[in-house]
């Protein structure tokens, strides 16, 4: 799977933005997809996760509420709409590809970073204060 994220950029606290994660090769359909950002500085941490059906999705605290992860398996895309934007959320902003195989529906398998074998480039959020 080639992933390719974009829709990130500028904005004030308060305001949204919605980032896009389009997908080529392997069928997307067949992943799970986890968004993840890192700041300047710090780790890569978990944002939020979605089945291959985009029955299940979850979220980490500090982005529940504000966020909505969401795909179109006919589109081969994945979204995460963010509102109230916090000067906090501003990082890069990385997709990435979950194989279905090793989802085990009731564990946080969406945390395992390690485990996620495509990502994208990044896409940079900031907000400003």
């Amino acid at each position: 799977v080639q992933l390719q994220a974009s829709g990130g950029g500028l904005v004030q606290a308060g305001g949204s933005l919605r980032l896009s994660c389009a997908a080529s090769g392997r069928t997307f359909s067949s992943s799970a997809m986890g968004w993840f950002r890192q700041a300047p500085g710090k780790e890569r941490e978990f944002v939020a996760a979605i089945s291959w059906s985009g029955s299940g999705t979850y979220y980490a605290d500090s982005v529940k509420g504000r966020f909505t992860i969401s795909r179109d398996n006919a589109k081969n895309t994945m979204y995460l709409q963010m509102i109230s934007l916090k000067p906090e959320d501003t990082a890069v902003y990385y997709c990435a590809a979950y194989p279905n195989s090793k989802v085990k529906y009731g564990s946080n398998w969406y945390l395992k970073v390690n485990e996620y074998d495509y990502w994208g480039q990044g896409t940079q959020v900031t907000v400003s204060s």
